[in-house]
């Protein structure tokens, strides 16, 4: 069940949902409503999963959408089949257990849960079970192991009061990646490695199974190149002062566009095999680099600010490295407004 929420992790929805099903998913996985309905609309036929939204305002479109509800309460499971039966039908439905995170997700007994899911099953259908683990990719805590325990021991007393969903489903990326077999069940939803990444994990974790490359890359076009004396002062707020001479690049790119500000005077773009550090702070709409190394490039080249250039790269987690932050954070922010071609 590829993960192809917050717009495919911004690589587009629907293109990359169109790819995945033209490949054999038979499941794909949003966050919510809104999304779904997108990808109905633009001609997604596989079966979509909503994970994290059964708010009122949506729950006739959901249905009438053909979208699978994630629900998280007793009183949700119920909603759901008044609902459906409202509207003539039964819907499936995915039971999320909180096993552990301490977010969405049940914390209800098996008894309570059997009562209430037999009791609705003339509208609402129990297809899948499913939680999420808080810490997979830290081999250090013990949390993943009692997350499962817990899980398990819930689906077996569900199992023997006659509740078998069709679906079990605890694992993302990570514990795909590094052979946590136990818990896969019989459905997985990787998010991060479809986009061509696997977080590095902590602690004594075995060898990864999984490999993959970043599918995507991100450009900007240069506006001005220009020379600056020394001492001159780049930027808002003067973060940047040249320390000689210097030949600098102004690209069209900004934090608008989800260069993270935190880049400021740290980031690097890499053009004609060589990584060019950013200069001073960067702006909503523009970035200045440093192109003293490159005296080729030229108003209207193309730098790299995430991919690769022969054996030069520069991957979202490194920048996420720089940044002070995650790898997730630095691809779901590149905006809208960025150009999409897709090869």
């Amino acid at each position: 069940m590829p993960v192809v929420k917050a717009d495919a992790y911004r690589h587009g929805a629907v293109e990359v949902s169109k790819m995945l099903e033209g490949t054999g998913a038979k499941w794909l996985a949003v966050s919510n409503a809104e999304e779904g309905v997108a990808l109905r609309e633009a001609g997604i036929k596989s079966r979509i999963l909503v994970m994290a939204d059964f708010a009122v305002p949506w729950r006739e479109d959901l249905l009438r959408n053909g979208l699978t509800p994630v629900l998280n309460s007793r009183g949700e499971i119920e909603d759901l089949s008044r609902l459906a039966i409202s509207l003539g039908g039964v819907c499936g439905y995915h039971l999320k257990i909180d096993s552990g995170m301490g977010r969405l997700g049940t914390r209800a007994n098996a008894a309570q849960l059997a009562e209430t899911i037999l009791a609705a099953q003339s509208g609402a259908r129990l297809e899948g079970l499913m939680t999420h683990f808080a810490s997979s990719a830290n081999y250090n805590t013990p949390q993943t192991e009692e997350q499962f325990a817990y899980f398990k021991e819930l689906a077996d007393a569900l199992a023997e009061a006659g509740v078998k969903p069709q679906y079990v489903h605890l694992s993302s990326t990570i514990p795909i990646a590094y052979g946590r077999r136990d818990a896969w069940g019989n459905l997985v939803r990787p998010g991060q490695a479809i986009y061509g990444y696997v977080s590095p994990p902590r602690g004594n974790a075995p060898g990864a199974e999984l490999f993959v490359k970043p599918a995507l890359t991100w450009k900007a076009r240069v506006l001005l190149v220009k020379d600056v004396p020394e001492g001159a002062q780049i930027g808002y707020g003067a973060m940047f002062r040249a320390p000689k001479p210097m030949r600098i690049a102004v690209l069209g790119a900004g934090y608008a566009d989800g260069i993270p500000h935190r880049l400021s005077n740290k980031g690097k773009v890499i053009f004609d095999g060589k990584l060019l550090p950013m200069l001073g702070a960067v702006s909503m709409d523009v970035t200045t680099i440093d192109a003293t190394p490159c005296p080729k490039l030229k108003a209207g080249d193309a730098v790299t600010l995430l991919g690769r250039e022969g054996d030069v790269s520069m991957d979202a987690q490194e920048i996420a490295k720089i940044a002070s932050t995650i790898s997730y954070s630095v691809l779901c922010g590149i905006s809208a407004r960025v150009k999409r071609v897709y090869v």
